[in-house]
């Protein structure tokens, strides 16, 4: 069985390797561990419910100058220790997805992959950030089997809509064009913006279980209501044809062309 080591331990294990490079290779290798769960548990359920609740994956590797500015925001020094130890989305995944009932149920498959540990859990769909932001964090590590060993590295997986990642992407760009100070007024407006994104999420999840209840029940595309009055109007003209039939034949006895 191959030797368990914390992310530090395997780059100095890498000594005549260039340290940076030997970081973002495991991180890199991190991303195709898990984006390959993630495809399978996309294929799985397709294959047994019929239905992808992933409409697409982003992956990303930190810059390095975001990766400085997060360290000296938060205190700390610039190095290759801190920036494995503090800096917790250097490997990033982010699934976007249909409806809010999406998330919860891909955390919960994505909490009972045996080989994923989850460190924790953000929820920001249920407590949202105070700018409006909405979004289902959860910071995993996943085993990188090497030649000689095994490294467990970080990697945050945010799980979203996609009508929340429109908002955040857009609330990024804005801000960063401000540099983090954007005037309230904007503020404001962003924050009115994701309560409507919030009501039109709402929305489409509530269209979207009452299609399901329609195909469950096999009533999909007709309405009970309408197919009983339209049973009615047609009746009454049946009964308006017939009476009439009646009272112009009179007497007359009826043939089988009259039945």
């Amino acid at each position: 069985m191959k030797e368990e080591r914390p992310i530090q331990e395997a780059i100095r294990n890498y000594e005549d390797v260039d340290s940076w490079k030997t970081v973002i290779f495991l991180y890199n290798s991190a991303l195709k561990e898990v984006g390959t769960k993630l495809e399978i548990l996309n294929d799985e359920f397709q294959h047994v419910h019929k239905y992808n609740p992933i409409e697409h994956i982003k992956t990303r590797i930190k810059t390095p100058e975001s990766i400085v500015k997060k360290l000296k925001r938060n205190g700390y020094e610039t190095s290759i220790e801190n920036m494995v130890k503090y800096v917790n989305d250097i490997a990033g995944v982010r699934l976007i997805c249909s409806f809010t009932s999406d998330i919860y149920q891909l955390a919960e498959m994505i909490g009972n992959q045996n080989d994923l540990k989850v460190l924790s859990i953000k929820d920001y769909i249920k407590n949202p950030k105070e700018s409006g932001y909405k979004s289902y964090h959860m910071l995993v590590t996943v085993p990188i089997f090497l030649s000689d060993s095994v490294v467990d590295t970080k990697v945050e997986i945010q799980i979203r809509t996609i009508a929340m990642d429109f908002w955040a992407s857009l609330e990024h760009k804005i801000y960063y064009k401000f540099e983090g100070n954007a005037p309230e007024y904007i503020s404001s407006d962003l924050r009115d913006c994701a309560k409507m994104v919030s009501e039109l999420d709402d929305k489409m999840l509530s269209l979207n279980e009452a299609i399901q209840e329609c195909l469950r029940k096999g009533t999909c595309g007709r309405c009970p209501e309408k197919e009983i009055d339209e049973k009615k109007r047609l009746e009454d003209i049946a009964v308006n044809i017939i009476g009439s039939n009646r009272s112009n034949k009179g007497d007359h006895t009826p043939t089988k062309y009259d039945l």
